[in-house]
């Protein structure tokens, strides 16, 4: 963190801008004193002439030397325009600046830490809630809802064999709707909290989700799950899961592709995550609440989502995380 107290070898802006004035106010005086001119009265039209040339002069050089005064402020103000919350980690930085434009510019970089801390303590509390409620949610459509679809298709199997050959062939058709509707039931829990992160780690729990995608005809999916590093906190874990999982649903709903690669691994010193397909490319204007909740969980961990299009088309989605 940069120091915000005053360093000895920087005037203060009001000290600029006074010396400013007093040197344009100085070579005025100079000039009066040791150069021939003199004014009388009545003024004659060559001391008007001369009068109004000494204060355009004078006006011109107090402009020049106020502006290079106040140009750390504009481009702090510029600089501080350019901010992404978005994007965080970036600090406003004006070299050989005043005391005052110094002071400011600490106070706003202080001023974007706290922000970005309870930004990301405030987004952690929330999603361990949320992940909360998808976790009692996922447990009671598994024990409650499935326990009670498996005994309703258990007695259907039953009644289709004892039944007659009219009965038997309705009741079939019954279990087999109660049988799609379990698969339904269980992937709707799959998908609010999935079991091969709690259970069985990052990686294993990707591949299903590859394996997952994959069975959408049409689709190629490739995988290259390189990480090797086990100590991931939970939150990182979820957090490259969710990414990882919306972007797979982006593609099978959206872009058309006819094949994506998902890679995982140790890259700069963090984690890297990259989702590329070959469809048909991000559209004018893409944004919506799935591209905007992964940028979300990016920030919650600390890292940075990029999306981008290629030139030769399909969309690149990279999750980075310092680790």
């Amino acid at each position: 963190m940069r120091d915000s107290r005053r360093r000895p070898d920087r005037l203060s802006l009001f000290t600029r801008v006074f010396l400013a004035n007093a040197a344009v106010l100085g070579l005025i005086t100079l000039v009066l004193l040791f150069s021939p001119i003199e004014i009388s009265y009545p003024v004659t039209e060559s001391q008007a002439v001369l009068i109004v040339v000494g204060f355009l002069v004078s006006l011109v050089l107090n402009v020049l030397l106020v502006r290079g005064v106040v140009r750390p402020l504009r481009r702090l103000t510029e600089t501080m325009r350019r901010v992404e919350p978005l994007e965080p980690g970036r600090r406003v930085v004006v070299p050989h600046a005043d005391a005052e434009v110094d002071a400011l510019t600490t106070a706003f970089n202080d001023m974007l830490d706290r922000l970005e801390t309870e930004r990301r303590e405030s987004g952690r509390r929330a999603l361990a809630a949320q992940e909360q409620e998808r976790s009692r949610v996922a447990r009671e459509l598994h024990d409650e809802v499935g326990q009670v679809l498996t005994g309703v298709m258990l007695e259907l199997e039953q009644a289709a064999k004892a039944g007659t050959e009219g009965n038997g062939a309705r009741l079939a058709e019954a279990r087999e709707a109660v049988r799609r509707s379990l698969d339904d039931v269980r992937r709707i829990a799959r998908e609010l909290r999935p079991e091969a992160l709690d259970h069985l780690g990052l990686q294993s729990a990707l591949r299903s989700l590859c394996t997952e995608a994959a069975a959408h005809k049409g689709l190629r999916v490739e995988r290259e799950l390189e990480l090797t590093r086990t100590d991931l906190s939970p939150e990182v874990e979820l957090v490259v899961y969710r990414v990882a999982q919306e972007s797979l649903t982006n593609v099978l709903r959206h872009s058309g592709a006819s094949e994506v690669v998902v890679a995982l691994g140790e890259a700069d010193g963090g984690l890297r995550l990259v989702v590329r397909d070959d469809g048909s490319g991000l559209p004018p204007g893409a944004g919506g609440d799935g591209i905007a909740g992964m940028r979300e969980r990016a920030l919650l961990a600390g890292g940075r989502l990029t999306l981008t299009s290629p030139p030769g088309g399909g969309t690149e989605v990279r999750l980075e995380v310092p680790l």
